[in-house]
């Protein structure tokens, strides 16, 4: 039996990582995102928690693009939770902004301080 010689480039296979780690900043955009809801109605602080949600979020979505293998799926729900949740107070904060500040343009300041203004109403 004659051999014929074979020449294939030896590839090592691509070792599963034997750990799967959490994603750095999962924890982190849930809490933010949370956060943005909770202090949506608090003049802005709901648009920080969320810009640092949505930005967190987005970071670590390329570092889960890249290495898919060796992150908790667990951790990837809980940013994708953190990153909705952002986005929700962003919106909310913002509107509710928006509203203040037509709120003021409208009525202004000078009014507010009338007591009897807003009796008839």
């Amino acid at each position: 039996m004659d051999m014929q010689e074979t020449n294939y480039e030896y590839q090592p296979a691509q070792e599963q990582p034997s750990y799967q780690y959490a994603l750095p900043n999962a924890t982190a955009v849930l809490v933010m995102g949370i956060l943005s809801i909770l202090s949506c109605f608090c003049y802005g602080l709901g648009i920080v928690f969320g810009a640092i949600a949505i930005y967190l979020a987005g970071k670590d979505a390329k570092l889960y693009a890249a290495y898919p293998q060796q992150y908790t799926a667990g951790s990837l729900a809980n940013l994708k939770a953190g990153k909705i949740c952002g986005i929700i107070g962003l919106i909310i904060s913002i509107l509710f902004l928006a509203l203040v500040v037509i709120f003021w343009s409208v009525i202004g300041t000078e009014a507010l301080k009338e007591q009897g203004l807003f009796r008839d109403i």
